[in-house]
């Protein structure tokens, strides 16, 4: 059994995360609260592994009590609003859930939560990796992988984790870092097709973008830095669904 938290300053959100939470075999309520407080002082004790989180609470945000509970236990957001959904991901929650939650979404979350927790309590094969490490393992390996692309006499090596975003123009892209712009005859879908999908994603026919490298989402613009970029009609849906944790 996953021992579950729910905290949330709404008694309606309470009550329906409650109902999901008995009809999920594998899940069992610890205690639902409305004092964020209470519950992180739970969190720290060393007796939750699921905490179902509110985002916008007035004594101490989602995003607060995750930095303090400093991954104590696993944590699936609840909130109205989408913006917080690339912060909460940087802060490794398990996944995002938009209000009003229906049940089906709530299920898969729930899934989720159990194929992270349970490899975690349960006893560990020799050859298993701790899932902190595994996670860690990744992050390092996005940090030194690299693509190479021809600009003017030379072919240049470039890391994938400098890039900001890519912007195409015709028969040649740009690609964008916090120091330069190397542009290279190559088109979008190759390029596209060439980065990790978990890192990057084409949000317009003309750019493809860094997720990590995004600071805000204003309706359909980006914001990277000074740059915004627009979110095509084609790519809409998509892309919010990765944001909201949907296709994540």
């Amino acid at each position: 059994m996953i021992r579950c938290l729910v905290v949330d300053d709404e008694p309606l959100a309470l009550n329906i995360l409650e109902d999901y939470i008995a009809k999920v075999p594998f899940l069992e309520l610890i205690k639902a609260t409305t004092n964020p407080i209470e519950a992180l002082t739970m969190v720290q004790d060393g007796n939750i592994d699921l905490v179902f989180l509110d985002v916008q609470m007035p004594e101490l945000t989602g995003i607060q009590f995750l930095k303090i509970a400093n991954g104590k236990a696993k944590v699936i957001l609840t909130t109205a609003y989408s913006q917080y959904a690339l912060e909460g991901y940087e802060l490794d929650v398990v996944d995002y859930l938009l209000k009003p939650i229906a049940f089906d979404r709530f299920f898969k979350a729930a899934q989720k939560a159990q194929s992270i927790i349970k490899p975690a309590t349960a006893p560990a094969a020799p050859v298993a990796q701790p899932v902190q490490q595994q996670v860690q393992q990744q992050q390092q390996d996005f940090m030194n992988d690299f693509i190479f692309v021809k600009s003017e006499y030379k072919i240049q090596k470039v890391y994938l984790h400098q890039i900001l975003y890519i912007e195409g123009l015709k028969d040649y892209i740009s690609i964008f870092t916090p120091t330069e712009r190397i542009i290279t005859l190559q088109n979008m879908k190759k390029m596209e097709d060439t980065l990790p999908e978990k890192h990057f994603i084409r949000v317009h026919k003309s750019y493809i973008v860094a997720l990590n490298k995004i600071d805000s989402i204003e309706r359909s613009r980006i914001f990277i830095g000074d740059k915004v970029i627009p979110v095509g009609d084609t790519y809409r849906d998509n892309f919010f669904k990765v944001v909201d944790g949907k296709n994540v």
